[in-house]
């Protein structure tokens, strides 16, 4: 009979499943799990490998139903690990997350997996799963190295002027965050890729103001405090930061109002009020943001009713 890929599968889960439960397997089960972990390229898929041969064999229920000893438990476990490391090589964009979280008792094979990832980073991964795995490693208590992941997703992700609800906004948030915890150092280092990759002004000001709130390091690893003081905002790296945030406010406004209309006005005027908040945070933003006003009184004076706010409001 010829087989059809659907029925293939069903054999496939079907036979893992039919070798794995059955306690009367015992010794010579654990010699068939082995069998099907070494060969498993033949029979499945990475992402089955991982979520389905792996994560089953390490289970607990096996090691309760099989009755093994430490010696097979660590034999299985061996095996499994060795799968998943294959698996992240093969697939590290489906795969990657398991390998770390099958090889977490392991340190020789959760160090490959690290690697692993670092390697498909810049070419096989996206920003959303570089994040996730960041997230993962902070969990486990890695901050250095959830700041490294955090750092490569930054550069693979792109944030226009208008996507202000974008789902990698927290993720962003978070990534500046961390760095923060850790130090000025790591906060200088992200910055410009946050301001390479993030050209959204009202996520710009947010991580801005939340920089500027508390020091870099305040409460570093450990628990230890730091006794720096807050950085300038006229001083490299949150100068930088808070021109473009300038620059990013500037060119939103003048994107909103080629095609503005009336029902939006009062939106657009609480627009600029949050960007006035910014521009005065700059030792001369009074006059900058005076200047833009003035720009923007002449540029569209054609939109009367909405320079009539404008006026109204900020002069």
């Amino acid at each position: 009979m010829r087989m059809t890929l659907s029925t293939l599968n069903w054999r496939r889960r079907e036979m893992v499943l039919s070798v794995v439960p059955n306690p009367f397997f015992l010794s010579p089960g654990v010699y068939a799990l082995d069998s099907i972990m070494q060969n498993w390229f033949t029979l499945f898929a990475p992402t089955e490998a991982t979520s389905i041969v792996a994560t089953t064999v390490m289970s607990n229920s096996t090691i309760v139903r099989l009755h093994l000893d430490c010696h097979q438990q660590e034999k299985l476990a061996s095996s499994a690990r060795t799968l998943a490391l294959q698996c992240a090589m093969k697939d590290p964009q489906n795969c990657a997350l398991s390998a770390l979280t099958l090889c977490e008792k392991d340190h020789i094979a959760f160090e490959t997996a690290y690697q692993i990832i670092l390697d498909a980073a810049t070419t096989s991964m996206s920003y959303s799963q570089l994040f996730t795995i960041a997230r993962y490693m902070e969990h486990r208590g890695y901050p250095m190295r959830a700041y490294k992941l955090a750092t490569l997703a930054m550069t693979h992700l792109n944030l226009s002027y208008n996507q202000d609800t974008h789902p990698a906004i927290n993720d962003v948030l978070w990534a500046c965050a961390l760095s923060h915890s850790l130090g000025k150092n790591e906060l200088a280092a992200v910055i410009p890729l946050v301001v390479k990759s993030v050209k959204c002004a009202t996520v710009l000001s947010d991580i801005l103001r939340r920089c500027t709130l508390t020091t870099p390091g305040m409460v570093g690893l450990h628990g230890r405090r730091n006794s720096g003081k807050l950085m300038s905002l006229d001083k490299a790296p949150l100068r930088q930061l808070l021109d473009a945030t300038i620059g990013a406010y500037i060119n939103t406004t003048h994107s909103r109002l080629t095609h503005i209309s009336p029902r939006h006005y009062s939106e657009f005027i609480e627009f600029l009020s949050k960007a006035r908040e910014t521009f005065l945070m700059a030792h001369d933003g009074h006059i900058q943001f005076t200047q833009f006003i003035d720009n923007l009184k002449q540029i569209y004076k054609g939109k009367k009713k909405l320079m009539m706010l404008v006026r109204e409001r900020f002069g």
